[in-house]
């Protein structure tokens, strides 16, 4: 919940209840997909009585189950999620390219958009399990030591890029994880000179993962398109030789049926 310092205030422009509904829903998770009343409200800074008539009103909507002590959510809240995909055509037009990528190249592909300090997941076309993390449509990841961040922040400007850097409060998920917003920013600067990032290891042991932009008319970065490999059989210089080219020519295929 936001703190009483940075809180919106309930008014014309802020209808509280529905923000505390959406903390509701949030606060499922893979980690906690089960959870008893007192359990929300604990994670959403709730009462118990504001927790329920908010479980209550989700429950009466279909949004979300109850077996008497626990509450789940439901494959209705969904929508939510598919109203959003199904209103950018940009996601219809990106499918059939990734599949086409995926499999000429024989290595997983996603898309993912920026949504604060990290990446979301909003498309992705896998070969095989390379990941100990479970991806899918509206999983979040770190901008700053992924391929696709990188590329997502190279879209901003460095005073920008910054800000978000230190909101992230980097640490390292590997020994290779670069944490320090100086080298990062200047990691960011290069994806933007050249076009496309690789990262190597800084999210996963064992995993390297290319991306290039998506861009609308404009030429504004709106999404960004990656490629992940297995560092053991796909070296920075295969990635860079047999992957690259391909991967950039789907972003622009993308990024030319788009505008």
């Amino acid at each position: 919940m936001p703190t009483s310092a940075t809180a919106p205030q309930p008014g014309d422009s802020y209808v509280q209840s529905f923000a505390r509904g959406l903390e509701v829903i949030r606060s499922f998770s893979a980690h906690s997909p089960a959870q008893t009343l007192s359990e929300v409200a604990a994670r959403t800074g709730l009462t118990r009585a504001g927790a329920r008539r908010i479980l209550l009103t989700l429950q009466t909507l279909g949004y979300v189950e109850s077996d008497g002590k626990h509450f789940r959510l439901t494959a209705r809240i969904l929508d939510l999620g598919f109203a959003y995909l199904s209103s950018l055509p940009l996601w219809n037009l990106a499918e059939p390219v990734m599949e086409a990528l995926v499999d000429e190249v024989k290595e997983s592909s996603s898309a993912a958009v920026l949504e604060g300090t990290d990446i979301v997941y909003v498309l992705r076309v896998p070969t095989h399990k390379i990941m100990s993390i479970v991806l899918g449509v509206g999983s979040r990841l770190p901008a700053y030591c992924t391929s696709m961040g990188r590329v997502l922040l190279a879209g901003l400007d460095d005073d920008e890029v910054l800000r978000r850097l230190k909101a992230s409060r980097p640490k390292a998920l590997t020994k290779h994880t670069v944490t320090d917003v100086d080298a990062l920013l200047t990691k960011v600067q290069q994806v933007r000179r050249q076009g496309w990032s690789l990262v190597n290891q800084e999210l996963e042991e064992g995993l390297i993962s290319l991306a290039a932009p998506i861009t609308d008319r404009s030429g504004r970065v709106i999404a960004a398109l990656n490629l992940s490999g297995q560092a053991n059989r796909t070296n920075t210089k295969v990635a860079q030789e047999s992957l690259l080219p391909a991967l950039q020519r789907a972003a622009r295929t993308i990024s030319q049926r788009l505008g």
